[in-house]
């Protein structure tokens, strides 16, 4: 065995930047340029959702290399985005919105904090981007829920920043930037985006059913939920971040939300994937039992594309 075969793989981080721009590829086009000629990551997926006017993107690598790609994307969003003119069903606070990383081969929650506090100084100092830190990278337990730190979107935080102190940026100015708005950086554990289709336009029924699901209002564990009107599809969609999928399942979550809508005297038509999830999160048979449309695991199962 050579000295190089006895070293340990390199620790591998995975990163899942989110950008308020769903309608335009080309935007995303530079997005992932700049982030591929910054880092030697591997990109491994790419979402784009008119709806929400939303686009995610997942890449991994090494944590050096992942932070030069993750750093750039937000610098190629900030010239291209304003959000002045942004309207979207998803909620968002900036043009790059979120930027969590996650351990995925070898490495720590640990490291990925400490990644997510050298990108944000970043952001926050060469950007003129005010930075918020969340979930594991939280400076104050306030701040751990997206959702609290994103409260007020980008309309109401440009009011609040540099007014309120509790509104005041772990890095960057005490103001939000005129076009790009505000960024959360954080680290977690693997989200996995999920939604569910119902088989009726009744957003208000998709409201409430993510009500009654989402933990915040005493529903499922580890569930955050919200209710859209998917106007292209005449549907309305239940949302959802999984932020656990070891303490509620994809296959839990949907149940839940079927017995819900049959209640109401409605079907689901289908759910779906956004981006990746890890194998463990589908086994076999829960995608064919929750009608996961267009599921591909050679596409969509971190592993797989990892092992490629």
């Amino acid at each position: 065995m050579s000295p190089a075969d006895a070293l340990p793989p390199p620790e591998i981080i995975e990163c899942v930047p989110n950008f308020s721009e769903g309608k335009r590829p080309e935007v995303i086009d530079a997005i992932v340029a700049a982030a591929l000629a910054a880092g030697a990551v591997k990109l491994l997926d790419r979402e784009m959702d008119a709806n929400h006017n939303r686009a995610v993107l997942t890449f991994a690598g090494t944590i050096k290399e992942v932070e030069k790609a993750a750093f750039a994307c937000v610098a190629a969003a900030r010239e291209r985005i304003d959000l002045n003119g942004h309207k979207g069903e998803h909620p968002r606070m900036g043009a790059t919105d979120v930027v969590p990383f996650v351990p995925v081969r070898g490495a720590s929650m640990e490291a990925c904090v400490a990644l997510a506090r050298r990108v944000g100084r970043r952001i926050g100092e060469d950007l003129a981007i005010p930075v918020f830190f969340y979930e594991e990278a939280a400076t104050r337990p306030e701040r751990r829920n997206l959702a609290d730190v994103r409260s007020g979107q980008f309309e109401g935080l440009r009011d609040l920043i540099g007014k309120d102190p509790a509104r005041h940026p772990d890095f960057g100015p005490p103001k939000i930037h005129p076009t790009a708005g505000a960024v959360a950086v954080g680290a977690r554990f693997f989200l996995v985006a999920y939604n569910v289709n119902l088989q009726s336009p009744d957003v208000k029924l998709a409201k409430s059913i993510a009500k009654q699901i989402r933990e915040k209002d005493g529903g499922l564990k580890s569930v955050k939920a919200m209710g859209f009107e998917l106007a292209d599809r005449k549907l309305a969609q239940v949302s959802m971040n999984l932020t656990n999928y070891t303490v509620t399942s994809i296959e839990k979550v949907y149940v839940e939300i079927e017995r819900l809508a049959r209640a109401a005297g409605v079907e689901i038509l289908e759910s779906e994937l956004i981006g990746l999830a890890p194998r463990a999160a589908l086994p076999g048979g829960v995608p064919q039992r929750v009608k996961l449309a267009g599921f591909d695991p050679r596409k969509q199962i971190l592993e797989e594309l990892l092992e490629r």
